[in-house]
């Protein structure tokens, strides 16, 4: 009887290794990867184990593109499309002069004024641009009024006219000009510091775009009578050129004590 229990119990030992293919494989497949331990590769599990990977996904050793691979590539296909474009040559130079519309207004402008001045009957003024500039002109003032000391002063020193620079912003006509004066040397007139001066009409809160050169030039020369300019006769003084950069700094700060007390001198309607 025992005899006969241990040759079933054999049979059911032989028929689980044998009928099922699942435990049997696996049974194989564990003796595989213990092998490979051994051997230090790490190499693939057979049957429904996941095959390690060797590299990191997308590294350096990895055949398949991988995610990571993934993520690189798309990155490098929208690398160009994000860089921002890049400006034509000569572009940074022309933004500093203001966008293509002001500069065509501005360039319009000027050109028209330098027609009318061209055609003025009485000569009261001339033009001539500082090295070829349209946006840069220096202006000759021959007439001011006759009856005045100015125009005696004139006459006496032989002062053929009265020499000021203008210089236009990107933004003209909207923003005035900045006008000082280079020669003779003038005292009073509302003439300041470095030849800069002194008239509302020339800041942003007095000007208007309506207001042509030969309309300003024509206030200056009231406003110089006005206030009594005279030439300067001193002794060395009046040697003594403007400066640009003394005008500049004269005119701001006059602009700003003018817009905390108020424009008084020379009058608006002067100017």
């Amino acid at each position: 009887m025992a005899t006969l229990l241990r040759k079933i119990g054999l049979i059911r030992l032989h028929n689980r290794d044998t009928e099922d293919p699942k435990h049997h494989h696996n049974h194989r497949g564990g003796g595989g990867q213990q092998s490979a331990s051994l051997r230090g590769k790490g190499g693939a599990k057979s049957g429904g184990h996941k095959q390690p990977q060797q590299h990191p996904p997308g590294g350096a050793g990895d055949a398949s593109p991988g995610p990571g691979k993934g993520k690189g590539k798309r990155a490098a296909e929208l690398a160009p499309r994000d860089k921002p474009p890049q400006p034509a040559a000569g572009a940074a130079g022309a933004a500093g002069a203001g966008g293509p519309r002001e500069r065509a207004v501005r360039s319009r402008r000027l050109m028209k004024e330098l027609q009318d001045i061209a055609r003025l009957s009485d000569r009261f003024i001339s033009v001539e641009l500082v090295d070829e500039s349209l946006f840069d002109w220096n202006v000759k003032l021959h007439q001011v009024d006759k009856d005045s000391v100015l125009w005696q002063d004139m006459k006496e020193t032989n002062t053929e006219f009265i020499l000021l620079n203008l210089t236009f912003p990107d933004n003209f006509p909207f923003s005035p000009p900045f006008m000082r004066v280079l020669s003779p040397r003038l005292e009073n007139g509302y003439v300041l510091d470095g030849g800069a001066i002194c008239m509302e009409l020339l800041t942003p809160r007095g000007w208007s775009s309506a207001y042509t050169v030969e309309a300003v030039m024509r206030q200056f020369a009231a406003s110089l009578v006005k206030g009594q300019g005279r030439i300067c006769r001193k002794a060395g003084k009046s040697k003594k050129s403007f400066s640009r950069k003394e005008a500049e700094a004269t005119f701001k700060s006059l602009v700003k004590t003018h817009e905390k007390y108020g424009w008084v001198t020379p009058p608006v309607s002067d100017g």
